[in-house]
């Protein structure tokens, strides 16, 4: 039969896939149903991925499959200028940590310096810290022991490991390796200064006593994802900024509505009891100043990082961009929590090709958030001040209030609540858009919809777009599920991997994502532990064309009470990039883990030494191209 969906209609197609639930078990419907686009017709197409399937399973290491090796690049704590301490865990301060790699890693990106890629720029997310896992002798039982554990200099030692780093670093024959010392070399933290640029710049709700001019603020918090942009720049979006602000506003305060919005009340940190910038009830306006998309120069260490408010403000999962056909530029944006959004930002400029020429281009363009429609069909909604109910009556003076309450606006204009939405990235070979939709365990059975087809949705599944006219600035798109995650052996689970799919091959709680230069799909999760899955996070090949579209393959696994990030390839796809995050967490609900008696001592396995989250390349034995 031919694998092509009969045009127009996607409505019969949802219904094969998602209500045969217990006779298909959720798993044949994908491979015997193709999507949007086209496809191959022959049913003997051969496997897009080459490499043998690693089992799946949890302990205290790394594996990656056969025929492959995964070596330990950077690891938190190593020294990154010439004059920077080597890592002593037991006499760790602020200083230091400005000068070492930081904290758990999560975006990587790489940027070449040589035509060849054996020379290039690593841009890393420091995403946040462990003080439980990172600093001996805290004997705290729970979050709040933690924060009311640490000490003045070891908050300051988190607050140094925040932020990101740009590593050179080259291939030589025994592998890569950091060039210590390069001219390259940056970190940027908690306390780093940054311009805030864009429609919301300057704006009063953007205002402190310590920056009057509100376009000044001091460091960049909980970088998640992020992505590359064609002129050589880093993009690092703020995600769960709320776990740094303590205090709460008044109902009757201007600023309440809009920081309950954002989830504040949720304190993980002890910033606040030695920095009053993250008390809320002492400077209600400093929140405002984080959660917005922070594009980074990575060849020029001294300039200042600039927060793009154009992009709006939320919860950023990543930053990953695609060009318009008439040149401007696009970013996807994923705001990660339940039932939050998809957006897209479209410049109102052109990439040009000068590089200087897109200094300010993020500055000045289109934020828009996604309408899922149940045919199968979308929209992009233009969050813009004065349209429809973005206007005074509605408490949006402007367009810097819009993107300040970015939330609010969304769902005034009747956006789709999806699953969590976190990593978004555009095929460069095909032009659909994949969206990492991570789980949502409080979605109920009778919110279901066809772009969130399960509630409760344990294990996550994700999307796929086809901008109309295979144009990123179309302001319309088709859409459909790829795969509904989770274990296909479970009829309860209504999981919709090809029935190609090993037992090894099924995955949950997809997060990050990338695509290597042939246009293959690899997708990292986080959440795939014990307690969910019986096995641990790691990278999966995902098919996305023919008769195998929806099988994937496990290629990679973290140590356990690790998460999986950064998927990153170099331009000829002999090295994979991956971030290790947190491991040493415990693998038991609740627990609190600890410097002492950790899950893992990966990567070094020492006694003497902590788990430390690490950047691991990922290269063939032999050489070649990775699967």
């Amino acid at each position: 039969m031919s694998d092509r969906i009969p045009a127009p209609s996607l409505d019969e197609v949802i219904e094969r896939r998602f209500s045969r639930r217990d006779l298909m078990r959720g798993s044949l419907a994908v491979a015997l149903t193709a999507g949007i686009g086209p496809r191959a017709a022959s049913a003997a197409t051969a496997a897009a991925f080459d490499f043998p399937e690693l089992a799946a399973g949890i302990d205290e290491h790394l594996h990656v499959a056969e025929g492959y090796a995964a070596q330990p690049l950077l690891r938190w704590g190593d020294p990154l200028f010439a004059d920077a301490p080597a890592f002593d865990p037991r006499r760790q301060n602020a200083a230091a940590q400005e000068r070492q790699f930081g904290y758990n890693n999560d975006f990587v990106g790489f940027i070449p310096l040589d035509a060849a890629g054996q020379r290039g720029l690593l841009v890393v997310n420091h995403e946040y810290t462990n003080a439980e896992l990172m600093f001996p002798g805290l004997n705290a039982v729970d979050r709040k022991g933690v924060i009311a554990a640490l000490s003045p200099d070891q908050v300051a030692v988190e607050m140094a490991a925040h932020g990101g780093s740009v590593v050179e670093i080259v291939r030589e024959a025994e592998g890569w390796r950091p060039v210590v010392g390069s001219l390259y070399t940056r970190r940027i933290t908690a306390t780093t200064p940054i311009d805030l640029t864009g429609p919301a710049a300057g704006h009063p709700r953007l205002v402190t006593e310590a920056d009057p001019s509100g376009r000044r603020v001091l460091g960049m918090i909980n970088n998640c994802s992020g992505g590359v942009t064609p002129w050589g720049t880093w993009l690092s979006g703020e995600e769960n900024i709320n776990y740094y602000f303590a205090g709460a506003l008044p109902d009757a305060h201007p600023e309440a509505g809009n920081a309950k919005a954002m989830g504040m009340g949720s304190l993980q940190y002890a910033w606040s009891r030695f920095h009053p910038r993250f008390d809320l009830a002492q400077v209600p306006n400093e929140a405002n100043r984080f959660g917005w998309v922070v594009e980074i120069d990575p060849f020029d260490p001294a300039s200042a990082p600039k927060k793009r408010t154009a992009l709006g403000r939320f919860k950023h999962e990543g930053a990953a961009g695609a060009r318009a056909l008439d040149g401007r530029y696009v970013v996807y944006l994923g705001d990660d929590e339940r039932f939050q959004h998809v957006y897209r930002f479209v410049s109102d400029g052109r990439v040009q090709p000068e590089r200087g020429g897109n200094a300010d281009l993020l500055d000045s363009g289109t934020l828009s958030v996604a309408r899922f429609a149940p045919d199968g069909t979308g929209r992009w909604l233009p969050l813009v001040h004065g349209r429809d109910k973005l206007n005074a009556e509605n408490g949006f003076a402007s367009q810097a209030d819009v993107l300040i309450e970015t939330r609010r606006a969304a769902k005034l204009m009747g956006a789709t609540p999806m699953d969590r939405p976190e990593d978004i990235e555009a095929n460069p070979r095909t032009g659909r858009v994949y969206v990492m939709l991570t789980n949502n365990g409080k979605r109920t059975a009778a919110q279901e919809e066809p772009a969130n087809p399960r509630g409760p949705n344990a294990f996550g599944h994700v999307i796929e777009i086809a901008p109309d006219g295979t144009d990123h600035g179309a302001e319309t798109f088709r859409w459909e599920v790829l795969v509904r995650c989770g274990d296909p052996s479970k009829p309860e689970v209504r999981a919709s991997f090809s029935a190609l799919t090993t037992e090894n091959g099924w995955f949950g709680m997809p997060d990050n994502c990338a695509f290597d230069g042939r246009g293959r799909l690899w997708i990292a999760t986080d959440g795939n532990n014990r307690r969910a899955t019986g096995r641990a996070d790691g990278i999966w090949a995902v098919e996305t064309e023919g008769p195998r579209r929806g099988t994937a393959r496990h290629f990679l696994r973290v140590p356990v009470g690790a998460e999986m990030c950064g998927p990153c390839f170099t331009p000829d796809d002999e090295t994979f990039f991956v971030a290790v995050q947190h491991p040493g967490e415990p693998d038991e609900e609740g627990a609190l883990g600890s410097y002492e008696m950790p899950s893992t001592r990966w990567p070094d396995f020492s006694p003497d030494l902590p788990p430390r989250p690490s950047v691991v390349a990922v290269t063939r034995k032999g050489g070649g191209r990775i699967a």
